[in-house]
């Protein structure tokens, strides 16, 4: 018996009726084909994230950003108007890669007036205009105006930076959609302290959201999070959602949990109750608008017991909102079919106190265990099913958004190679 309501159809899964409910075909993780596929259909052509407007706090500031799955490298700035603007990162001359410091394939950040190639000194403004070519004379009929650096298409959703490779694509907002639109208004500008983590992982990009589109795994995988008691009843319990949406090419699962804090304290580790912190968050909630009441597409149930909605925003960026007042982010950057860089954020109310800044890191060193141990199944993963013994697994209805994320994924190659 359901603990929570599921749809009239009987469950979330049979309430989209175009997913289907028979198993689903995992050799979209493993065929080099389809990857290279994958590159042209999905990441040439979709908008994605590539980080906030914090971290080009002013005029000059940029960072770069390697897109291994699109072929290319691009440089992300606030120009002298203000804007945020995004090109390829390539001088005009003879190809050099512009901006890069001691390694030409790490990514890099900083300030500056102007860009300028290693290789000859041309010069690029921050608006992308060729301002200085070395010995000019020595070209023949060379105009600056035709050689200034090639401009990707950029937008700034709720200070969220996304770029487009396709000049043709719809406009962010309408691929966002309305469920994404939901979320206007949480207050993001207000979480400004950030604890990063990146690792590169041996499996392909869609096993890790995989991962972390589900919770049916936790009250298994995850037992060491809580105290033995606690695991052992979870585990009882099982898992349910409280709701899930789908808005294709999005989705969302909207869970229970992140009681800040939790109604027994027994249940939590000692450490966890002497700083009100833990997998969760901080159990305090920052004292700032907008998460009272939060915007309307939270929590979208309404029920008492919520504690976190992760958004999956397609391809590749997860944003996650705790209960107890903070956000997370999650990016799967392929670069193989077996292989994908992962960065999560977690982003905090900058804290006042140590007592803060000390529940902050506590929840930011969880979370690294926690992910963690999602991580280490996935080189087991993408091993076993490489070998192509089994191709077709059974996903449950707590499995939705992995269905979805397939079938998404194998939709749009199927459409690149039919030419649509």
């Amino acid at each position: 018996m359901a603990h929570f309501n599921k749809p009239a159809a009987g469950s979330w899964t049979e309430h989209y009726p175009d997913l289907g409910t028979e198993p689903v075909d995992y050799s979209d993780s493993i065929d080099p084909q389809f990857y290279e596929d994958e590159r042209e259909a999905i990441f040439k052509k979709t908008w994605l994230n590539v980080g906030r407007v914090e971290r080009l706090p002013r005029k000059g500031s940029y960072f770069t950003k390697e897109l291994s799955a699109a072929g290319t490298s691009l440089i992300i700035v606030r120009g002298n108007d203000n804007e945020i603007h995004a090109y390829h990162n390539v001088c005009r001359h003879r190809g050099n890669k512009l901006v890069w410091d001691d390694y030409p394939n790490e990514e890099t950040s900083g300030f500056c007036k102007q860009f300028t190639c290693k290789y000859h000194a041309w010069r690029y403004s921050l608006e992308g205009e060729l301002t200085f070519v070395q010995q000019e004379k020595e070209f023949f009929g060379l105009d600056r105006a035709d050689y200034g650096l090639k401009d990707v298409r950029c937008e700034v959703w709720e200070g969220f930076i996304f770029i487009n490779l396709d000049q043709d694509a719809e406009p962010l907002t309408t691929f966002l959609g309305p469920m994404i639109k939901g979320l206007e208004g949480y207050p993001f500008h207000e979480m400004t302290e950030v604890f990063s983590y990146k690792a590169e992982v041996g499996s392909n990009w869609k096993l890790f959201i995989d991962a972390f589109a589900e919770f049916y795994h936790a009250p298994i995988l995850h037992m060491k999070q809580a105290v033995k008691d606690e695991a052992d009843k979870l585990a009882g319990y099982g898992y349910e959602a409280l709701h899930y949406e789908l808005q294709p090419p999005h989705s969302m699962i909207s869970s229970w949990g992140g009681m800040a804090p939790p109604k027994d304290l027994n249940m939590v580790k000692p450490i966890e109750r002497i700083l009100r912190s833990g997998l969760f968050g901080p159990w305090d909630r920052p004292d700032i608008d907008g998460l009272d009441p939060l915007p309307v597409g939270i929590n979208p149930a309404g029920h008492r017991a919520w504690g976190v909605d992760e958004f999956e925003i397609w391809p590749n960026f997860s944003l996650l909102f705790w209960a107890p007042g903070w956000y997370l982010t999650y990016h799967y950057w392929p670069t193989a079919v077996d292989r994908h860089i992962f960065e999560a954020n977690l982003y905090f109310v900058p804290a006042k106190t140590a007592r803060e800044r000390l529940a902050q890191e506590l929840a930011g060193v969880t979370f690294k265990e926690y992910a963690l141990q999602d991580a280490n199944t996935l080189e087991a993963t993408q091993t076993m099913i490489a070998t192509r013994t089994v191709t077709d697994f059974p996903l449950n209805d707590q499995e939705i958004l992995l269905r979805h994320l397939h079938k998404t994924a194998q939709k749009k190659v199927e459409e690149y190679r039919n030419g649509n």
